[in-house]
């Protein structure tokens, strides 16, 4: 059995992880680690979370653990990796720290020079469907953000099997209000979020666009030009994705649809829709799945996806990654 640390233990992704770990078979969680409620019980917060006493971050030791998980803000989890990584630990990091290879276009993003750039290159961006072969050998694996993991999953098999042409990807995507975090503002109050439906970082202002534009440079897609409207919908979780690309002549539906089949036949946590049917939200939340239905009109595909924001696009993928770096069944814990 493994021994595993948590950090950043009380926001919604924290928690969400530590719900997970502890009906994993694989592990024993050594530490549950929070700056703001340090000495409490997380039940304290979360009424039906774990039995969980939550520790001060600047008090747990890393000996003799194995991994380390990182839900802690943007900008703050470098000095965590580096203390992780001395003590012989394994990271796989949830924050948006170590997705972006280049540290000039992190410092562009975030608003301050990356506090770990000799880093950058050796980690692996866990998007784990398309990064498999990397990770039994990974020691820090930063966790793709919600938004790109529902964009990019459906994207990646068209984009291998050269189904794309050359043209912008639109991706018009609808979040529930815990893709926010948990710590409040004033536009993600009940009265502002309830009956309504919010567009926000409209114009590619996002920081969850430079990800997707580096995946599918790295890919070869014919274009990494992406269109990103983000908007906020009064669910507690979940992320509905549309997605719209030109797809080359002579790709139909049936072709678009057997070249994802090829692609993710083997997935546990992939499930492509039959000819007529589109997901829902309530095809994926509280499960680690990314379900896909594919639509053409004309030369434009619309591709829809379904992903449970706090799990495929955080917690459940973040130990899908786990797994497979530790050697354990892909889907260890997480069905």
């Amino acid at each position: 059995m493994l021994e595993v640390g948590v950090f950043g233990a009380t926001g919604y992704a924290g928690h969400e992880l530590l719900v997970w770990l502890n009906n994993h078979p694989g592990v024993r969680v050594a530490f549950a680690a929070s700056n703001s409620h340090a000495r409490t019980q997380l039940k304290d917060l979360y009424p039906a979370g774990p039995d969980v006493v939550l520790s001060d971050p600047a008090e747990v030791s890393m000996d003799g653990i194995q991994a380390v998980f990182l839900a802690v803000p943007h900008t703050t989890s470098a000095p965590l990796v580096h203390a992780a990584l001395q003590a012989g630990a394994r990271v796989i990091d949830l924050s948006a720290d170590f997705r972006l290879h280049d540290a000039g276009s992190f410092s562009q993003w975030y608003g301050q020079p990356h506090g770990a750039p000799e880093l950058l290159a050796e980690a692996v961006y866990g998007l784990t469907e398309t990064c498999r072969p990397a990770l039994p050998a990974a020691r820090l694996v930063a966790n793709p953000g919600c938004y790109p993991t529902g964009a990019l999953l459906p994207l990646y098999p068209l984009v291998v099997q050269g189904a794309l042409a050359a043209g912008p990807v639109v991706i018009d995507a609808k979040s529930g209000v815990s893709g926010a975090g948990r710590t409040p503002q004033p536009s993600t109050h009940y009265v502002e979020v309830a009956d309504n439906l919010t567009p926000y970082m409209v114009g590619n202002r996002h920081r969850h666009l430079p990800e997707m534009v580096q995946a599918l440079f790295e890919w070869q897609a014919p274009s990494s030009s992406v269109v990103f409207v983000p908007q906020i919908i009064p669910a507690p979780r979940g992320i509905l994705s549309n997605i719209y690309v030109q797809v080359k002549p002579g790709w139909d539906e049936t072709r678009l649809r057997a070249a994802m089949a090829q692609v993710y036949s083997s997935e546990p946590f992939i499930e492509i829709l039959g000819a007529g049917h589109v997901p829902s939200l309530a095809h994926a939340l509280h499960t680690n799945r990314c379900v896909i239905g594919i639509n053409l009109v004309g030369e434009t595909a619309i591709l829809t996806s379904a992903i449970d924001n706090l799990v495929k696009g955080a917690a459940g993928q973040a130990i899908q990654n786990f797994n497979l770096m530790f050697g354990f069944e892909e889907s260890l814990g997480l069905v």
